[in-house]
């Protein structure tokens, strides 16, 4: 394998937090096989007569202070680069739904994208799991707040709810109908009824945990569980979730292989699943996270696979 020209598509570098950011590892596991890392935002990116393009700067990124340093800005079209990895965070908002359809454009003879555009426009990372009904938890997607008042009772009185576009934590509540903030909470999060949400049933293992598996190809690599604060129901790290060590079981495996052909198939090579208690509860796969977390608790480097898949999968030129 030559030299790659990797064009990094993320968040603003200088914010990210070196030790569990997962594009970061990736960017240095790339920069010490010699390979050349350059980094864009949205804002870089471009279309001129039908081709794609963007102003880029090759970027050295290093596990010290000042943690990255740019070389001088470029622009070319994007299938220039031999591999391109989209890894902006969420939220999954317009100016994201148009940059996918910018690098929809790129000649796949040329240049690798990672994740495939059509597959993060086509995966929406709550909606996506609805497709495998087999491994989630009853789930109801409503505006109506009468319709989610019962899918409540029939869950015995308590569910979790969730916005369709929100991100790491972000608008997850607990529901127990006998709160006398029920009501507010429902009509808050649906708009007053014009904004549809997503119905869980509560799975009370969450108390042990969230799982994030972090899956490449299809294959689960690595797991680590995300376990919420005592006055929490949510994992999230950002929002206080301790990170412990977690096995890849039989259960996590059946799920991997259920959703396997339709990850492929849509070019979600490296996606995160979340799972409590056996159930699929979501699907990442804009920047999913996760690697630094589970290789300091197994003494692994995932990003080493993940780099070495982009390897063997980048187009030969």
């Amino acid at each position: 394998m030559g030299v790659l020209k990797i064009g990094v598509i993320m968040d603003p570098i200088e914010k990210i937090e070196i030790d569990k950011d997962t594009t970061f590892v990736l960017m240095l596991e790339a920069q010490g096989r010699g390979h050349e890392v350059y980094y864009m935002e949205l804002a870089d990116l471009f279309i001129r007569t039908g081709v794609p393009a963007a102003r880029f700067r090759r970027v050295s990124v290093a596990r010290a202070a000042p943690h990255y340093r740019f070389g001088e800005e470029s622009t070319q079209p994007l299938d220039w680069f031999d591999v391109v990895l989209m890894r902006k965070d969420p939220p999954f908002d317009l100016k994201f739904f148009f940059v996918t359809h910018f690098l929809s454009l790129v000649d796949k003879a040329q240049c690798l994208v990672v994740n495939d555009p059509l597959g993060l426009r086509e995966a929406n990372e709550k909606l996506f799991a609805l497709n495998f009904p087999e491994v989630i938890p009853q789930t109801l997607v409503a505006s109506d707040m009468a319709g989610l008042k019962r899918f409540m009772g029939e869950l015995g009185g308590e569910m979790i709810i969730k916005p369709l576009d929100g991100c790491g934590g972000s608008g997850v509540f607990y529901l127990c109908q006998k709160d006398r903030n029920t009501n507010a909470l429902l009509e808050a999060a649906t708009d007053n009824g014009r904004t549809y949400i997503m119905a869980q049933r509560y799975l009370p293992e969450v108390r042990k945990g969230d799982k994030r598996i972090i899956v490449l190809d299809g294959e689960p690599l690595g797991a680590v569980l995300r376990v919420p604060r005592e006055d929490e129901h949510r994992g999230n790290i950002h929002v206080g979730g301790k990170c412990v060590k977690a096995e890849i079981t039989a259960r996590d495996h059946e799920i991997c292989r259920v959703l396997a052909p339709s990850l492929q198939r849509l070019g979600l090579y490296l996606v995160g699943l979340d799972v409590i208690g056996g159930y699929l509860t979501e699907v990442n796969v804009t920047s999913p996270t996760g690697v630094q977390e589970i290789n300091a608790l197994d003494n692994v480097h995932l990003e080493s696979q993940v780099i070495d898949f982009i390897e063997k999968k980048a187009p030969k030129k």
